[in-house]
């Protein structure tokens, strides 16, 4: 019997969960593997995060074209290719996807194309495009990410439906879209559409869109889409589907118990996603309902085995799977790290963008804080004024016994960018206090939060005089 190829470290998966932690482990062991089944970069670069970051770029500028007639700019009539947009999108995808190639290649990464099953001995059998390969780890990172759900819907299997992995794949824009669900995924795919100027209806099972968002948040980007002409369906189940001559039939109950049918050319399930768990099909691994059972350092019920990302659930991001990888690869070469879901910022690339960090003001008061919230509104920044953006605010969440921060919510204009000060701060235990003494720059958006800070602080002083 050949001697098999052995690593230290093998990574299965090529996301940003497992293309980081391969980077991690190369710089802190010895040899280190990668094994992907199809492109690197996984869901997040090259049918999530990206393209649809790329296409709600698009969207951006349509609308501030709309907003420059108001300006003062004036041009001529606007003509979209769709076409075009979708070929910008591919070249951004393939930059990025040759990125992380050239990346694990100048860390010495060995990259396996091919699918994987993990054997109960460390032993990993490799289906190649052209043959097969095993290879043996002293231990081994599973980091294969999810894939859409679809749920039962009657008649679903015919009807040809899209999802987030595949929507990208339209040869044109329809003139009509259904989005079922009204997550992160239905709310920026709703403004990408909705731009370019399709009939957009969501439908979603709960009272309001992003259920676990603020709700301050999630009723002003109801609002928006709403102005954007787009159909939200709020507290409403698809019972059936159907296909006919005219595209695509969505019949669905309301609260009310009222059944309503819509007709739309295409039709995109965005209900989440489920965990990809065939690579370990012969282990017995413990289990966190579908999903993968891990500890703080990432490990799974096996010892020298761990998982990150989507197979695990959680906070199913691009960069708190990148995070994972990070402490699934230190304690892979035996050093100790443990995974802090404190401040995990949470983003939603809508228009106007959501961010939010922390505690909702919700959660807060189901924990038993005392808190007490303040809120900036972006219509009194003269920043956001001079871009015209002025829908939006800064929600602030304090514990009032402390001052300590407990959470942030924003929403308007770049404040994905922006999150990051109050990440920190609630990273470091800051209060209100030291926020309120930090010097921001003038005029910018972020020193809403500031102002934020002062306001708190004065209220609180008032209610104590009182």
């Amino acid at each position: 019997m050949l001697d098999l190829k052995n690593y230290e470290v093998v990574v299965i998966g090529g996301g940003p969960g497992g293309y980081v932690a391969a980077e991690e482990a190369a710089k802190l062991c010895g040899s280190v593997a990668l094994i992907e089944n199809k492109y690197l970069g996984g869901t997040c670069l090259n049918s999530g995060c990206i393209p649809s970051k790329t296409l709600l770029r698009h969207s951006e500028v349509i609308e501030l074209m709309e907003k420059a007639k108001n300006w003062g700019i004036e041009f001529g009539s606007v003509s979209i290719s769709f076409e075009k947009m979708i070929s910008r999108k591919t070249t951004v995808v393939e930059n990025l996807r040759n990125g992380v190639a050239s990346l694990l290649r100048n860390a010495r990464v060995d990259v396996y194309n091919g699918t994987a099953i993990v054997e109960s001995n460390h032993q990993i059998n490799i289906e190649l495009k052209y043959g097969s390969e095993t290879i043996t780890a002293d231990k081994i990172i599973i980091a294969t990410g999810s894939k859409p759900f679809v749920p039962s819907i009657n008649g679903i299997e015919n009807v040809g439906y899209h999802t987030s992995d595949s929507i990208f794949e339209l040869a044109s824009l329809p003139q009509s879209l259904v989005i079922v669900g009204g997550g992160i995924i239905g709310v920026e795919f709703a403004c990408i559409f909705s731009a370019l100027n399709v009939e957009v209806t969501i439908i979603e099972m709960a009272d309001r869109l992003i259920s676990a968002e603020d709700g301050e948040a999630a009723d002003l980007i109801s609002k928006k889409l709403a102005k954007d002409k787009v159909n939200i369906l709020t507290s409403a189940k698809v019972q059936e589907l159907s296909q006919n001559e005219n595209g695509k039939m969505v019949r669905l109950e309301t609260k009310n118990g009222e059944h309503i049918s819509i007709q739309a050319d295409e039709l995109l399930l965005a209900s989440g996603r489920t965990p990809n768990l065939s690579v370990i099909s012969k282990l017995n691994l413990k289990k966190n309902g579908p999903f993968i059972a891990v500890n703080k350092q990432m490990e799974t019920s096996i010892p020298h085995i761990y998982a990150v990302g989507d197979v695990i659930g959680g906070w199913q991001l691009a960069h708190v799977a990148s995070a994972e990888g990070i402490v699934a690869a230190w304690n892979a070469c035996n050093l100790f790290k443990e995974i802090n879901y404190k401040v995990v910022p949470r983003c939603i690339y809508s228009s106007p963008e959501i961010a939010s960090v922390g505690l909702t003001e919700k959660e807060a008061k189901e924990k038993g804080k005392s808190v007490r919230t303040e809120m900036f509104h972006f219509r009194a920044s003269g920043k956001a004024m001079a871009m015209d953006e002025s829908t939006g605010f800064i929600k602030l969440i304090a514990d009032e016994t402390y001052n300590e921060i407990l959470g942030v919510t924003m929403v308007g204009p770049h404040v994905t960018e922006m999150i990051s000060e109050a990440s920190t701060l609630i990273l470091l235990e800051g209060t209100v206090n030291e926020l309120e003494a930090i010097i921001h720059p003038h005029p910018t958006l972020s020193e809403g939060i500031g102002e934020a800070a002062r306001a708190w602080l004065h209220k609180k002083k008032v209610h104590a005089m009182s």
